[in-house]
């Protein structure tokens, strides 16, 4: 049964494997991070490492793939940019 609460990225077959919970976490993330400038970025992106060290979530790179790419299916321009820039931001972090 889909959900009409649910966003369009989540009903993608690429990650219906993924747990709910890591779903409803990065949904999470993507509303919070909307209105964020690239100098607030930094400091939320810190922030949600520590949030979901204790939530103890975590991605492999196969997850975090399948999600990006359903994310970017159903993005605009402007939210594919900030996208780039999180992720940008995420691996000069790492």
């Amino acid at each position: 049964m889909l959900s009409i609460d649910k966003p369009q990225w989540m009903l993608e077959p690429s990650v219906q494997s993924i747990p709910q919970e890591k779903l409803d976490f990065l949904q999470k993330l993507v509303f919070e991070s909307a209105a964020l400038s690239r100098k607030e970025l930094l400091p939320f992106l810190m922030a949600l490492t520590q949030r979901s060290k204790q939530a103890r979530i975590s991605f492999s790179k196969e997850e975090m793939s399948a999600v990006i790419t359903a994310i970017r299916k159903y993005s605009t321009p402007e939210e594919i940019q900030k996208m780039d820039q999180i992720m940008k931001l995420m691996a000069q972090k790492a």
